[in-house]
């Protein structure tokens, strides 16, 4: 059963990265920039649509270059041969999200507004949130999400 939600080969693995990449995008970005701008507007729409295919390649590469092997190596650390795979994946997710948010939430604005003292000062209050929303993002739609993608590739 396990085989057949996760992906199999390197293919599957880029379809099955990008499905997790682009659901989180879409969410997150839409989040953090309707919030910057405290309105939903034609204006903050075109913003969002311009920014989803950049974060989308800057997260994409994030987790496979950094994020990634970081997770895989915790993940190791903190599991054992005879945990399940779903034990792993939670893991896994949270240590994702975790260095995912702490990352973006830095990286975001300064990819939206350039760098100002206002990112360190946002900081305390915008990275719980990002990893919140981020978290449930990931747990109930961009996993299940790409997890159903497999299984339809699979059969």
């Amino acid at each position: 059963m396990e085989d057949i939600r996760l992906p199999r080969n390197k293919k599957e693995g880029i379809i099955y990265g990008l499905t997790i990449c682009i659901i989180s995008v879409i969410i997150m970005a839409s989040l953090n920039i309707i919030l910057s701008f405290n309105r939903i507007d034609r204006e903050v729409i075109l913003i969002i649509l311009k920014t989803i295919p950049v974060m989308v390649m800057i997260i994409f590469l994030l987790e496979n270059i950094l994020v990634g092997p970081i997770s895989n190596k915790l993940v190791e650390k903190f599991t054992s041969k005879t945990d399940s795979v779903n034990a792993k994946i939670l893991f896994n997710i949270l240590f994702c999200v975790t260095l995912l948010s702490f990352i973006m939430t830095l990286v975001g604005p300064i990819l939206g507004n350039g760098i100002s003292m206002e990112i360190l000062e946002n900081f305390p209050s915008h990275w719980p949130r990002n990893f919140f929303f981020a978290l449930w993002t990931e747990l109930l739609l961009a996993q299940p999400l790409a997890r159903k993608l497999m299984i339809i590739m699979h059969k």
